[in-house]
């Protein structure tokens, strides 16, 4: 059975339109780190990012998909690495690599995040310790800042589920040290 050709391009835009909405929900966000110390920080993530280094005022951004949940960003001090991003952080050092794929050594102050479609969430925490000040936050909700042990923003314990926030899905997050 043969379409007349008007419904067949109808038929056609319906399904463009369907796949491009359902593309949109599933969008990443995207996080800019910044470094406001007066010394270099070697940011780290995971499980999409690495690490790298900034230098003071530098940034970095990496975008994160939809649907990657216990995702981290954290900072490291006091690093040195060779050409092939081996050495160690005197901070939150992950393995020895520039470049991390596993969390870093306590001490470090954690931002957390799990990016959904509609809604993220995130905070920071100190549970692993804290190594350096931090401020988190999301296009669409609250900034959280930590500049020592005992913040008051911070996720402090396994049962304070307080201090989690939510965020509109597909989101702009700012990581900034020293805030």
């Amino acid at each position: 059975m043969a379409f007349p050709a008007a419904f067949s391009a109808v038929l056609i835009v319906v399904v463009v339109l369907v796949a491009t909405l359902a593309a949109g929900g599933a969008n990443a966000a995207t996080f800019t780190i910044t470094n406001r110390c007066s010394f270099t920080v070697w940011p780290a993530a995971t499980p999409v990012g690495g690490g790298t280094q900034l230098n003071p005022g530098q940034a970095w951004t990496i975008n994160v998909p939809a649907g990657t949940s216990s995702g981290r960003v954290w900072g490291r001090t006091g690093c040195s690495f060779d050409g092939a991003g081996r050495g160690s952080c005197q901070s939150a050092d992950c393995g020895g690599a520039l470049s991390c794929s596993l969390s870093g050594r306590p001490p470090l102050t954690l931002a957390e995040f799990t990016i959904g479609g509609n809604q993220d969430f995130y905070d920071l925490s100190v549970i692993d310790g804290y190594n350096l000040a931090m401020s988190f936050s999301c296009s669409s909700g609250v900034t959280v800042t930590c500049r020592d042990s005992r913040c008051p923003d911070a996720y402090l314990f396994p049962e304070d589920n307080t201090k989690t926030h939510a965020c509109g899905g597909n989101s702009n997050y700012q990581v900034v040290f020293c805030p």
